[in-house]
């Protein structure tokens, strides 16, 4: 088995704005990205999250322990640039990460400043476009764009790098419901057919059970780490943590609560409506009997 990201006993700790002690965000805290998975985050505001994604990319060094991405420790100089050539990073606001005057010339930006050779440059970009379904926008003016188009277009200027991963810093925070499926549309499928690795960190239940694997982070530890299902039906820890659960898996707990026989890991529509169905229908059996 292959990581692509490892931390080990890290600790992190922000330097104080004047005299006086840091504030500690992580100790002793110890997490494995497997090399091709497609792993969410989750957390309350504070818990570490933001924190943890720049580690991956050796935006933030650790404090104590250890961050290996790819086999490569962050701590050391010459692996930066290697590192963050391996690791793609995208951002809440798009508009952030939009440099150029046209699409096309944003996605180049990254390769060009790689030192990759134009016609690879073209070829790179034309790709990286047309996987985010943006092609027939390469000649437009990224601020007419609507901003699930520029978030796409921010996701194509770091697929035209060729990570081996992307960590995702909550891409759909400035998203309307439509912005949000197709950005996730996107980095779903960056991960089933081209291999990406993918780390998310989001606050959407929703787009967190579209992962293979699911941790939560709480005070910079790990709290709960598995499946969707497995993470997800526990929630009472979730409250305790001051997250939810799906509104799938809310709906079933709250009506279990009413003596309901349903099951907490119906995490998709489908799984509930199911669930939800042979529940009712034991109860009219059980009625009628």
């Amino acid at each position: 088995m292959s990581f692509a990201i490892q931390a080990s006993d890290l600790a992190y700790t922000y330097p104080a704005p004047q005299e006086g002690e840091g504030i500690q965000v992580f100790s002793g805290l110890n997490l494995r990205v497997e090399a091709g998975s497609f792993v969410a985050i989750l957390g309350r505001n504070g818990c570490g999250k933001s924190t943890l994604a720049k580690q991956f990319n050796a935006i933030v060094l650790p404090s104590g322990g250890t961050v290996h991405v790819f086999g490569m420790d962050t701590r050391q100089e010459e692996n930066l640039i290697p590192i963050r050539r391996t690791v793609g990073m995208v951002f809440q606001n798009p508009d952030n990460q939009i440099v150029a005057n046209v699409v096309e010339e944003d996605v180049a930006f990254a390769p060009e400043n790689l030192g990759v050779p134009s016609p690879e440059i073209r070829r790179r970009v034309d790709e990286a476009l047309k996987q985010v379904d943006m092609y027939e926008f390469r000649e437009h003016a990224p601020h007419l764009l609507s901003g699930g188009q520029k978030q796409r277009v921010a996701i194509a200027g770091v697929i035209a790098m060729q990570p081996k991963c992307i960590v995702l810093d909550e891409p759909t925070a400035m998203l309307d419901p439509r912005g949000r499926q197709e950005v996730m549309k996107i980095v779903s499928r960056l991960n089933k057919t081209a291999g990406i690795t993918v780390v998310l960190i989001t606050h959407h239940m929703d787009e967190a059970a579209m992962a293979q694997r699911v941790v939560v982070l709480d005070r910079g530890q790990v709290a709960a780490d598995g499946s969707p299902k497995a993470v997800f039906s526990q929630v009472e820890l979730l409250h305790r943590l001051g997250l939810t659960a799906p509104e799938t898996v809310e709906l079933c707990w709250k009506l279990r609560q009413q003596g309901w026989d349903l099951p907490l890991d119906a995490v998709s529509i489908d799984e509930c409506a199911q669930a939800m169905c042979l529940a009712l229908g034991g109860m009219n059996r059980v009625a009628n009997s």
